[in-house]
Order: C-alpha cells, then sequence, then structure tokens
C-alpha cells in the first residue's frame, strides 16, 4: 500500500487529468462526492458540457464502521475484474470499466446517472417491465459460462484462485450465516423484536440448514458470483437494467445471487404492508413483485437449461438429465439463500431502507416480523422445490 492515497475531489480531477483521454484537453472539470455506499468512496467528475464519468476508490476499512474494522485494497481489483468478465457475456446488463488502477485502488466506470438504484424506485412503488428477464437472463449466462459446464477444469481452477476474495468472503460468511443466530455488537434490531429472534436462535431444525447453506457457500465453487446482488446494486430504467458493485465476487454456488436478488423483491413485498395504505394499489405493488420473482426463475431456468443442453463441453456433464439434476440444486439453494437474505436484512448489520424508513414503529414492527417468518420458512421448506413452480408456490403459501 506504499504508493495509496486515499482521494478527495481535488486529487480526482488531478488523477483524471493526468490521463488525458475522459475529457477534451482543456475542459474545466468539476468533481464531488457521492453516494452512500458502506466501503468505498465514489465521486462524480464532469466538464462543462455535462459529459461525466465515475471514479470509485476503495477505503483501506469498511467506511460503515471505520478504521477498526480494516478490509484489503483487493477487492477493488476483484471488483473491476468481475464487471469486465461479465461484461463480456453480458454487456448490456453490467456496468462498464473505463480504467482500473490496483495500486491505487482506483477504478473508472460509465456513469449511470440516466438510471435510479432499483431499491429507491421499489420503494416508490415503481415498476419496471424488463427487470426480470434482464436479472434472470444475466444470471443464467454469467453463471453458465463460468462454471464446469462451460469451461476447461484448468482454466477455471485458474480463476477460482484470480477470484479467490477471502476477506469480503469472511464478512458474507459473518452477516449471511453466523451474526444472525447469536449474540454479537454487529447486529441491530428493536428489543421488541427479542422473542423472535431467540425463537430463531433454539430452532435447531433451522440452525441444521443454515450450517448446510454455509458448507455450500464454503466449499461449492461453481461459477463467478457477482456476491452482492441486491436492490442496492441495480440501476434501473424502463428501458435499462445495470449490475454495479460486484467487489464481492468470488467462485461460489451458483444459487447464492439468484436467492439475494430474490430475496430483496421479498423485503420490499413485506414493507410494502407499511408503506402503501391503499389497499388496490398496495396488491398491485406486492403482484408485481410476485410476478418479477416468478418470471425471474422461470426466466433463469430456461435460459440455463437452454445453454447446458447446447454449449456444455465437459463429455461427463451432458449426460442425458444431469442439467435438470443440476438445477434442481440450484434452485433448492437459492431458496435457502434467500430465506438468510430476508433474516439478515432485518436483525444483522446491514439493513435496507425498504424496512427501516417506516416511520410508524409499530408497523415497522410487524413487517420485521413478517421478514422474520418468511425468510425462516423458506429456509426450512427448500429442500422441497424441485421446479421453478414449486419455489413460486412455497413463496406464495407464506408472503400473506
Amino acid at each position: 500500500m506504499s504508493g495509496y492515497v486515499a482521494f478527495d475531489a481535488e486529487k480526482v480531477i488531478d488523477y483524471v487529468t493526468h490521463l488525458g483521454h475522459f475529457f477534451a484537453e482543456g475542459e474545466t472539470l468539476s468533481c464531488y462526492e457521492f453516494g452512500d455506499g458502506n466501503l468505498n468512496l465514489v465521486f462524480r467528475v464532469q466538464d462543462t458540457q455535462r459529459n461525466s464519468i465515475i471514479v470509485k476508490q476503495a477505503l483501506p476499512y469498511a467506511r460503515c464502521v471505520g478504521e477498526s474494522w480494516p478490509l484489503t485494497l483487493d477487492r477493488a481489483r476483484i471488483e473491476a475484474s468481475v464487471l469486465r468478465r461479465h461484461g463480456e457475456i453480458c454487456p448490456t446488463t453490467t456496468a462498464k470499466v473505463l480504467h482500473h488502477n490496483s495500486e491505487l485502488a482506483v477504478t473508472i466506470l460509465e456513469d449511470l446517472g440516466q438510471l435510479h438504484i432499483l431499491r429507491g424506485e421499489l420503494n416508490q412503488a415503481h415498476t419496471f417491465p424488463q427487470l426480470s428477464q434482464d436479472i434472470a437472463t444475466y444470471l443464467a449466462k454469467t453463471s453458465f459460462y463460468f462454471s464446469s459446464f462451460y469451461l476447461e477444469p484448468s482454466e477455471k481452477k485458474a480463476l477460482v484462485t484470480e477470484f479467490t476474495n477471502p476477506e469480503l468472503c469472511a464478512i458474507t460468511e459473518d452477516l449471511f450465516f453466523d451474526d444472525p443466530y447469536r449474540d454479537t455488537e454487529r447486529n441491530h434490531f428493536p428489543s421488541a423484536l427479542q422473542t423472535s429472534v431467540n425463537a430463531l436462535r433454539h430452532n435447531k431444525a433451522l440452525l441444521i440448514e443454515i450450517a448446510k447453506l454455509k458448507a455450500q457457500f464454503l466449499n461449492a465453487p461453481e461459477t463467478l458470483l457477482h456476491g452482492d446482488v441486491h436492490t442496492g446494486s441495480i440501476f434501473v430504467s424502463a428501458e435499462q437494467t445495470k449490475l454495479i458493485d460486484p467487489e464481492f465476487g468470488f467462485f461460489g454456488p451458483i444459487g447464492f445471487d439468484l436467492g439475494s436478488f430474490i430475496g430483496n423483491l421479498l423485503l420490499n413485498y413485506c414493507a410494502q404492508h407499511a408503506r402503501i395504505e391503499a389497499l388496490p394499489k398496495r396488491r398491485n405493488m406486492q403482484v408485481y413483485l410476485l410476478d418479477c420473482i416468478a418470471s425471474t426463475l422461470s426466466g433463469f431456468y430456461a435460459t440455463w437449461l437452454k445453454l447446458a443442453k447446447t454449449q456444455t463441453r465437459d463429455l461427463s456433464l451432458q449426460a442425458e438429465g444431469y442439467a435438470e439434476y443440476f438445477l434442481t440444486k440450484v434452485l433448492q439453494d437459492a431458496v435457502g439463500y434467500c430465506g438468510c437474505e430476508l433474516i439478515r436484512r432485518t436483525i444483522g448489520l446491514a439493513h435496507v431502507t425498504d424496512i427501516d424508513d417506516i416511520e410508524d414503529d409499530a408497523a415497522r414492527l410487524e413487517v420485521q416480523k413478517r421478514a422474520l417468518q418468511l425468510g425462516e420458512q423458506l429456509i426450512l421448506n427448500a429442500n422441497k422445490c424441485h421446479t421453478t413452480e414449486d419455489v413460486y408456490q412455497l413463496i406464495i403459501s407464506f408472503v400473506n
């Protein structure tokens, strides 16, 4: 880290000017920091013609906690590399990397300021007709083309090494699988929720399923994951969807990203009980969210299966029926990880504004209880799912 220095707006302008190829020579540039991320500095640089780029720099600690929680700067390399690799497969849905400097942990990205963060849009009950198909295609294609179905074994082993991401994986392991089920200062929830939390922590059947999901996360390098597919990592408009922030990327179980995305839609579903007072409008939004989940599941499955049938290179994995067998396990994993996301976002360190911004304390508490109950039931019943329709029916049996 000898050459590393944390940027401010002035240093960003100096750096971009020195690179020299993003703006016309002699242009007057302005820069400001924005964003509410937990880990990084994010700046927008623009000229007088309103041409702009995004400059993102990793800090050597978790910004949301402070210097007491040190973090590797190598996560910036991981993020830029995942974006580039995924962008080769899905360029229309992956944020474009324009420049990366590993020593400074700096990445320059296309400016997606014309789009909006999905979480905020869902909180306002805005809907997006292309979202489910865009996400399904992204998750299916990126997970297939970096799997053993497609990659040569030696190529995949080299990539697993390249994308080893122990420090950020350790954060996921703690926040998803450990912290919610024990007392730790990182957890955060109202005292009125303590009885529900205690019930989770003493549910032996649930803890066994959590252990299975963690073991899968630790030991199944199935594909190059984004690693943090939540609605705050997705930019949207009516016509476009873009994924950002894959600094948690690594080779892990395919169902993890799929489950994380669905879990965030269900967090918003639960939150709408307190966000929209008028029943018809609330039901319309919740039906949209359920339709989005169903379309994501079916689109993911159909795209993945078609790729497996037509582009699998490994001879053994071409065996008739194996792709279907494999996808059943992916779906079951996704349901389990979806449940983990619901629970950890409700009582762990990293909450969501969908729920936390509900002003009425009693209404927010009821939403939190719904999220915990739904998460628990999805984890406990995940292995009953053998098709996308099974997953959908399981979800709708517990959401209302």
